[in-house]
């Protein structure tokens, strides 16, 4: 059976509102289904600082701090091309320790970690989420969508240690500035990011075949933020990839009693729906949701891959263009593209697109594949 999962890098597709909200319903959760996760689950550990860190702020770069202040010193020191020389991988979702012991991260573990470093030298920190078209991509048969997040330094109000004063408040984000350019965003608490990062691992865990980690993770998201309704879809996904569809159908109802447009629990629920012989209720769902996402995540991609397999090589870079139409920096759309333009033998076009798929990459294997086809093009291209 086939399933869409939802995995966050920096934000979720669920409403993270304002005023409480109660707890979840005990229901959705059947912990003896599942056995004990294989690692602790703890929320005090996303933010905490290493002894690694503690003597990379207090003692490598307190020179800079004081002279150029706290936030700029400290961005300059965590994202500056001569300094720690942070790489952005979106392979696993860090902790603000992880991230700075392996010099890499996704945006989420990036924003974590530099609000980790803000928060100890008493920075106060703001997170917003940013309303940006949510991103796609897929591990099999299970569907990732990828929203953003970023952090703003603001003022520390005195610290005798540093003479450098600043009303100007410091905001940390890993777009390119034409994409941000007139989008809107709104502030949310960090209950919601540590929720999301519970959520990223659930996710991971989901597409490793790690269900009892996934769980876990999933569970702990849940329960750390209840207005965090990806946490819910996450979870529903977790009990259909286990087998345990009725629970599945339990957990997302309740993301749509909640959000009854939401795209991603819909077209989950239908499939479970499927899965459980109420083919009834799962049609009308379909049929809701064609109405409201006529051309689904990956719908001209798959269409092009078609094509592509069957020699129809003129269709399939007119499908993969479209895709990329709406989906403008996924790194996958522009690298088929250009295989499609190399099939036609149009090498420039071509190489375009490799480029622009190699500069969008994000991890550090589609980089170096990205690369070699570039280069075998480039070395025909000398002889």
């Amino acid at each position: 059976m086939k399933a869409w999962g939802v995995l966050l890098v920096c934000l979720a597709l669920g409403a993270c509102a304002n005023a409480p909200v109660a707890q979840p319903p005990h229901y959705l959760f059947d912990d003896g289904l599942f056995a004990a996760p294989s690692e602790p689950m703890r929320a005090d550990e996303v933010f905490a600082l290493s002894e690694e860190m503690k003597r990379y702020v207090d003692t490598e770069i307190v020179g800079q701090l004081r002279t150029k202040g706290l936030q700029r010193g400290l961005l300059d020191a965590l994202y500056s091309k001569n300094q720690l020389k942070l790489e952005y991988d979106t392979v696993r979702t860090r902790n603000a320790s992880e991230a700075f012991a392996a010099r890499s991260g996704n945006c989420l573990s990036l924003v974590i970690m530099t609000a980790a470093f803000a928060k100890h030298l008493g920075l106060p920190v703001r997170y917003q989420s940013v309303f940006v078209d949510s991103s796609w991509t897929r591990n099999g048969n299970l569907y990732f969508s990828s929203g953003h997040v970023n952090v703003t330094l603001g003022k520390k109000a005195l610290d005798s240690r540093f003479g450098v004063d600043t009303d100007m408040a410091w905001t940390v984000d890993f777009l390119p500035p034409e994409e941000l350019r007139g989008q809107r965003g709104r502030v949310i608490g960090e209950d919601t990011i540590v929720a999301m990062y519970m959520n990223n691992r659930a996710a991971e865990s989901l597409a490793r075949g790690h269900l009892d980690d996934a769980y876990g993770w999933a569970r702990e998201a849940v329960l750390h933020s209840p207005a965090f309704l990806s946490a819910y879809n996450t979870l529903g996904v977790i009990y259909l990839r286990h087998g345990n569809l009725p629970q599945a159908a339990q957990t997302l109802r309740h993301v749509l009693d909640r959000e009854p447009d939401n795209a991603v629990a819909m077209s989950n629920l239908a499939r479970v729906l499927g899965g459980l012989g109420q083919t009834v209720e799962a049609e009308l769902l379909s049929k809701r949701l064609a109405q409201i996402e006529p051309y689904p995540p990956f719908y001209f991609f798959d269409l092009g891959m078609v094509a592509l397999q069957a020699g129809d090589l003129k269709s399939a870079r007119d499908l993969f263009t479209k895709e990329v139409k709406r989906a403008a920096f996924h790194h996958e759309f522009h690298f088929w593209l250009a295989i499609a333009n190399l099939g036609l033998g149009d090498t420039a076009q071509a190489r375009e697109h490799l480029i622009i798929a190699r500069e969008n990459s994000t991890t550090f294997d589609d980089k170096a594949l990205y690369s070699a086809k570039l280069a075998r093009i480039n070395s025909r291209r000398l002889h």
